[in-house]
């Protein structure tokens, strides 16, 4: 054998032991901690919950962030002027929050005919709460028509559950 080759096997050898005695276990019984600690520091473990003027709070203490329309309506039933009660309580709890009322439609009818139904679908709803204390400057009013399906299909079910007012609290 050459010099070379020898000097390359002990190297190889070398590094093979070296890295054996590195994979050694962790010891099943470890020491106990020093005196006079508790274990971890658990003081100050923070907020538990989402932050208070979040999206999430939001989320969290309204009862939902949507109502629901009959065909070809715009009208504020008795269950959604609760869903609307439980938002506008939240916001103006929160006045330094701006939200977005988004109005959605059914698949059904022209693009046009949509977009005006969801423009006054989402302004209902921000009437709504305006009438319940919140300053109309802090919404903001948009009608997606039928572009934003959250129902695939077209059958009643699907369309009950696309014809909506959104109300959205930005993330952040």
């Amino acid at each position: 054998m050459t010099q070379i080759s020898r000097t390359a096997i002990f190297m190889v050898a070398g590094s093979a032991l070296a890295l054996g005695a590195c994979s050694r276990d962790a010891p099943e019984d470890l020491p106990p901690p020093p005196v006079g600690t508790t274990g971890p520091d658990t003081t100050n473990t923070g907020p538990t919950g989402p932050i208070p003027g979040s999206r999430e709070d939001f989320l969290a203490q309204a009862a939902s962030d949507t109502i629901f329309f009959e065909t070809d309506s715009y009208d504020i039933d008795p269950e959604d002027r609760a869903i609307l009660d439980s938002q506008a309580a939240w916001l103006v709890a929160n006045p330094s929050v701006r939200v977005t009322i988004e109005g959605h439609c059914d698949e059904r009818g022209t693009r046009e005919y949509n977009l005006g139904l969801g423009e006054r679908r989402a302004n209902a709803a921000a009437n709504y709460l305006a009438a319940r204390g919140v300053t109309s400057n802090r919404m903001t009013v948009i009608s997606y028509g039928k572009e934003r399906p959250v129902a695939l299909g077209s059958d009643p079910a699907s369309w009950a559950q696309n014809r909506r007012a959104v109300t959205v609290v930005p993330v952040g």
